[in-house]
C-alpha cells in the first residue's frame, strides 16, 4: 500500500474459549525442549512452487485461476509439519520488510530467495514456509481485486489445498497434480499491512485448518483505507491494483472497471466496500489472532485495527495484542528480539499443540515511551467506558453549555498541525476547546467519536477533528521519514543461512522526537452524508443537521499537567480532499460532543480536574517531515 506522500476478555489470562486445538501429529519429542521447538531439522530443505486452482476465472480466459505457492519446507522427515503462509501482491512489484525484498527463482524456475526471515528461522525447526502470490500478480494467474473476493479466495485456495480440499498442480498450466500429503493442515497466517489483510479476511471466511493469524497493520475495512465516513482520503483501489499488477494486465481492464465503478468519488458507502469488510463476519474466525498496530500509523490508521479487535472481543476470539508508538512499521524492526521470541512462541502454541504457557502470559503490550512497554493481562480498551465530553465556550468539560456557539471557515490551505499550533491564539479556521490542566493521568483507550451540530453556509461541508495532548513530551518520531526507527548498519541474523536466502538483516533502533503536543486520534466526515453513508444530501445553507463519526482508535496517557483538547476543523488538507464549496460552518455546543473511551470513566476525567482551561503559550514544534510510507 504505497502513496507518493511521503485487544483479551475478562480474566487473567488470554483467552483461549472458542477455538480447540486441532487433532495433530504433534512434534517429535527431541524437537521440543524448554517448551520451545529447536532447529533439529538441518538438511537442505525442500523448495517447490505449487499451482493451486481458486475455482475463480478471474481474467475470464474461460480457464479456472491458479495461484503460486512457493513452499520450503523440512526435508529428511516423514513427520508432517505445519504452515506459516503469507499471502501477498507484493513478491516482485515492491518487496517486504525493510529491505523491500523481492522472491528470487533459479535458473528452472525454482523458489530460492525467500523474503524475510520466517522461513530462515521457522524451517529448521519443524515447520514449512509458504508463501503465495496472490491473484494477478507476479507468477499467479487472475486479476487483482484489492481485498475482495479473487483476493481472500486465491489464498483461502491454499489452506485449502494444505488440507486435502483443492487442487495442486506442478505448473501453471497442465502438469500433474500435487497434493500436500506433508502438512498437518495446521496453518498460520501473518503479515504487514496488505498481507495481513489479506489474513484478517481469510480467517473471516472461518476456513477449517486456519489456526491462527498474526496481522500486522492490517486493514479490516477497505472503506476505511480509502474513505471515512463519506470523505476521500484523495486515492483509490484501482491504483492499487495497476501498482501491484505491475503496469496491469491486459485480460484485467474489466475488474479494474469494477474498483472504479464501485469507489465513488464522493465517499458514499457501496457494496464494492462493505464486500471487503471483514469485521461483520467475525463470528466465523475459528482461528486465534496476535494483532500488532503501529499507535502513529497514519497510512493503515488506528481505527482499522479497533473495530476488527472489538469484533473479535464480541464473538470470544483468543487474541493477543502488541501496540507501538511507531507509524507503520513491523514489530521486527522495532521490538527484534522479543517479536522472535514471542512469535516462537505463538505458532508453537497454535501450530505444533506445545504448552509452553504464552496463554498465560499478559495479552497486551503497549509502548508508553520510546521502547518502554507496558504489560497488562486485559487490553484496557476492552475496559474503558464510553465518557461525554462537551465543548464549550470557556474550554472542554462534562457539561453541556447551553447556547454556546462556535464557528470557523473551512480553509482548505491548511491541517491538523496549522490547526494544532498555538493553542491560546483564535484562528478564524477551527475551534478548539481545552480542559484545564489535568491534576492526575488520564488514559484514554479504545475508539472514540464526535457528534457535531452544524450549520453549513454552502451546499457542502467537510469536517475533520482530533484530540491533542498538550504539554512536552519524548514520543517516537513516527511522523519522520522511518516512522519511528532509524536503519543501521550493522545486521543480526535470525535462522539458517542458506545459498541464495539470506537470514542476517540490518539492525534499527528507535527514532525519538521531543514535542509540546501529540495529536493522539483523528476522525473526518462528510457532512452531506449526516443520514446515511451510502449516500449524501446535499445540504441546505442555514439549516443545521447533526452527525456522528468516528475518531481513530487510541491507547494514551495523558499525564498529569497536561491538558486534553478538541479541536473542530473544516478540511484537513494532509488527509482528505476539500468539498466544492468550502464555507463558513457554525457549531450548537449544546449540542455537539466527543465520547472518548476513558480507563475509569467519568470519574477518571472529573478528579483530574477539567475547569477554567487555558493553554499557556509555548514553542511551537516544527512541522513533522510527514512521510507516508504506502507499503
Amino acid at each position: 500500500m504505497r502513496r507518493s506522500r511521503w485487544w483479551a476478555l475478562p480474566c487473567a489470562a488470554l483467552v483461549l474459549s472458542g477455538v480447540a486445538p486441532a487433532a495433530a501429529a504433534g512434534p517429535a519429542a527431541e524437537q521440543v525442549r524448554d517448551g520451545r521447538s529447536q532447529p533439529v531439522f538441518t538438511a537442505e530443505p525442500v523448495r517447490e512452487t505449487v499451482w493451486v486452482e481458486t475455482g475463480l476465472d478471474g481474467d475470464g480466459d474461460g480457464v479456472v485461476d491458479r495461484v503460486a505457492a512457493d513452499v520450503v519446507r523440512p526435508s529428511g522427515t516423514d513427520q508432517p509439519v505445519p504452515v506459516i503462509m503469507d499471502a501477498s501482491p507484493y513478491y516482485s512489484c515492491c518487496g517486504r520488510g525493510n529491505e523491500s525484498e523481492l522472491k528470487t527463482y533459479d535458473e528452472q524456475g525454482r523458489p530460492v530467495g525467500f523474503p524475510l526471515f520466517y522461513d530462515n528461522y521457522f524451517v529448521p525447526r519443524g515447520y514449512a514456509t509458504v508463501l503465495v502470490d496472490l491473484a494477478g500478480t507476479n507468477r499467479s494467474e487472475g486479476c487483482v481485486d484489492v481485498g475482495g473476493p479473487s483476493d481472500i479466495t486465491s489464498a483461502k485456495a491454499v489452506v485449502d489445498w494444505l488440507n486435502g480440499r483443492a487442487p495442486g498442480f506442478d505448473a501453471p498450466s497442465g502438469g500433474g497434480q500435487v497434493d500436500a500429503g506433508w502438512s498437518t493442515g495446521n496453518v498460520g497466517m501473518i503479515g504487514k499491512s496488505y498481507d495481513g489483510t489479506i489474513a484478517n479476511g481469510v480467517a473471516a471466511t472461518g476456513v477449517e485448518g486456519l489456526r491462527t493469524i498474526v496481522p500486522i497493520g492490517a486493514i479490516s475495512s477497505w472503506y476505511d483505507y480509502y474513505r471515512s465516513d463519506g470523505v476521500s482520503f484523495g486515492f483509490d483501489p484501482a491504483g492499487l491494483a495497476r501498482t501491484v499488477e505491475e503496469g496491469g494486465r491486459p485480460d484485467c481492464g474489466p475488474a479494474k472497471q469494477e474498483l472504479t465503478d464501485g469507489a465513488p468519488a464522493n465517499g458514499d458507502v457501496t457494496p464494492l466496500w462493505t464486500e471487503r469488510d471483514y469485521a461483520p463476519d467475525a463470528d466465523k474466525t475459528t482461528a486465534s489472532v496476535f494483532a500488532v498496530h503501529g499507535l502513529g500509523d497514519l497510512n493503515v490508521k488506528t481505527v482499522q485495527l479497533g473495530q476488527w479487535w472489538d469484533a473479535l472481543a464480541a464473538h470470544d476470539v483468543p487474541r493477543k495484542l502488541w501496540l507501538s508508538q511507531t507509524g507503520h512499521v513491523d514489530p521486527f524492526d522495532f521490538r527484534r528480539t522479543e517479536w522472535v521470541d514471542t512469535l516462537h512462541r505463538w505458532f508453537d502454541r497454535w501450530l505444533l499443540d506445545v504448552d509452553n504457557g504464552i496463554d498465560e502470559e499478559p495479552a497486551a503490550s503497549v509502548e508508553r515511551a520510546p521502547d518502554v512497554w507496558a504489560d497488562e493481562p486485559t487490553w484496557s480498551g476492552e475496559l474503558a467506558e464510553n465518557t461525554v465530553l462537551h465543548p464549550r465556550e470557556d474550554g472542554l468539560g462534562p457539561q453541556p453549555q447551553p447556547g454556546g456557539t462556535a464557528s470557523f471557515t473551512d480553509d482548505p490551505s491548511l491541517d491538523e498541525y496549522d490547526w494544532a499550533a498555538a493553542p491560546d491564539q483564535p484562528s478564524p479556521a477551527r475551534a478548539l476547546f481545552s480542559t484545564a490542566p489535568l491534576s492526575r493521568d488520564v488514559r484514554v483507550a479504545g475508539t472514540g467519536s464526535v457528534t457535531v451540530t452544524a450549520t453549513p453556509s454552502t451546499p457542502t461541508a467537510h469536517l475533520s477533528a482530533m484530540l491533542v495532548d498538550y504539554g512536552p513530551a519524548t514520543t517516537r518520531d513516527y511522523l519522520g521519514r522511518g516512522e519511528g526507527i532509524r536503519t543501521l548498519e550493522t545486521e543480526s541474523c535470525w535462522g539458517e543461512n542458506r545459498p541464495g536466502d539470506d537470514a542476517c538483516y540490518r539492525d534499527t533502533e528507535a527514532t525519538t522526537r521531543d514535542v509540546d503536543f501529540e495529536i493522539i486520534s483523528r476522525g473526518w466526515a462528510d457532512l452531506a452524508n449526516h443520514e446515511s453513508l451510502s449516500q449524501e444530501k446535499p445540504l441546505e445553507p442555514g439549516k443545521p443537521v447533526t452527525m456522528t463519526f468516528r475518531l481513530a482508535t487510541t491507547d494514551h496517557v495523558l499525564p498529569a499537567g497536561h491538558r486534553l483538547a478538541l479541536i473542530i476543523g473544516g478540511t484537513d488538507s494532509a488527509f482528505i480532499v476539500a468539498p466544492g464549496q468550502p464555507g463558513e460552518i457554525g457549531l450548537d455546543l449544546n449540542a455537539t460532543s466527543v465520547t472518548l473511551p476513558v480507563v475509569g470513566g467519568l470519574p477518571a476525567v472529573t478528579s483530574a480536574g477539567t475547569a477554567k482551561p487555558t493553554v499557556r503559550p509555548g514553542h511551537v514544534p516544527p512541522r513533522p517531515d510527514v512521510q507516508l510510507n504506502r507499503d
